[in-house]
């Protein structure tokens, strides 16, 4: 798990949007990284914005686990995971 989300962090951080979908798992499930949900929402929510707009079944998978993640969080670990998401920039 470790390995691959070292893989998902180099191509998400290049705007993959598989990758930050699958990121975005790694850290809701603290597999390979450590449990992080305000990453998760982050990555999750880039994810939904990254997929082509035809792609609507992972847009809407990415979407969804954005907003299970988000029930688990305070409105202030919410408010700083979508600050991340709009401060965000491809490396």
């Amino acid at each position: 798990y470790a390995e691959a989300a070292k893989w998902y962090r180099g191509a998400a951080g290049q705007g993959g949007a598989q990758a930050q979908y699958r990121l975005a798992h790694s850290y809701a499930r603290g597999e390979g990284t450590e449990a992080d949900n305000v990453s998760a929402h982050m990555w999750f929510n880039l994810a939904a914005a990254s997929f082509p707009a035809a792609d609507t079944r992972n847009r809407t998978a990415a979407a969804r686990s954005r907003d299970t993640v988000a029930g688990k969080m305070s409105a202030e670990q919410i408010a700083e995971a979508q600050r991340l998401a709009r401060e965000w920039k491809p490396q």
